[in-house]
């Protein structure tokens, strides 16, 4: 087995400190002015479904420096930092940068395409409803998507059901569904985990008899806290609970586009495991 001796953590690798700060910068942004009203830096670089009106191609990428909250933050950079930085010592600077990246915009390419087949059958009710404002379409809406159970939504229908006639109340009704659609369609997808999670697969890929210590005391094998962690990513993702916010696909995307990276690169020595 070779030897391989990483540099000290107290010496960050040059693109791990980076990321650190500009993450944590990019956070307290989102913490002051991100918050004061001049500008919603979600809606503005958090990643949104395409059809949202908030959708920009820029987001593939920016999405990765944006956190829900501070223990989001932590959790996603002290993983970075200590995946990551025996990995950045092993690769150089621009391999790691490259490989960062990748992971973190196949993450948020397999999430669009989630989120595309989540809310497919939303978009094309909502189509159909802005082609055929009627009853019909209206009450189609309504019920399958829950409106029929909203206060203020029962009111609008039934103003327009009073008269059908009357375009004025017709549009009422298509503009609450569009303003319900586009809610729905344009919450963000935020954080490094996509990314963090493809630098994980390349560790466990590269490393998988090294030990973890859970809680500093139990001993585990990297490579079945990898199966562990992801198996769970991939039931959590199937069972798409709707109260559940955590972006599953995206860090199945990033695990594994992080983990055909590292056997595309590593295809001469795959044998050679620490």
């Amino acid at each position: 087995m070779n030897q391989y001796s990483p540099t000290s953590y107290r010496n960050l690798p040059t693109i791990i400190k980076n990321l650190l700060i500009i993450n944590v910068l990019v956070f307290l942004a989102q913490s002051t002015i991100g918050k004061g009203g001049f500008i919603d830096m979600e809606d503005l670089f958090g990643l949104h479904h395409v059809k949202s009106p908030l959708f920009q191609p820029w987001q593939i990428i920016t999405h990765m420096f944006l956190h829900g909250n501070f223990m989001h933050l932590l959790y996603n950079m002290f993983a970075l930092w200590m995946f990551g930085s025996e990995l950045e010592d092993m690769w150089g600077p621009k391999r790691f940068l490259t490989f960062y990246f990748l992971c973190g915009i196949g993450a948020a390419l397999i999430q669009l395409l989630w989120l595309w087949f989540q809310w497919h059958d939303l978009v094309n009710q909502f189509y159909a409803v802005r082609v055929h404002p009627n009853a019909d379409t209206f009450m189609a809406f309504y019920n399958q998507f829950g409106l029929d159970q909203r206060p203020q939504a029962v009111s609008v229908l039934q103003n327009y059901l009073s008269d059908p006639g009357n375009s004025g109340s017709a549009n009422e009704v298509v503009q609450y569904i569009s303003n319900f659609t586009y809610a729905v369609i344009s919450d963000p997808t935020i954080g490094a985990s996509g990314a963090v999670f493809g630098v994980l697969a390349a560790y466990i890929y590269l490393f998988p008899n090294r030990k973890l210590y859970l809680y500093f005391v139990i001993g585990i094998q990297a490579k079945w806290i990898g199966l562990a962690y992801f198996g769970y990513e991939i039931f959590s993702a199937f069972q798409n609970n709707p109260n559940d916010n955590i972006a599953h696909w995206a860090h199945i995307g990033g695990g594994l586009v992080g983990f055909l990276l590292v056997l595309t690169w590593n295809r001469k020595d795959r044998k050679n495991f620490y």
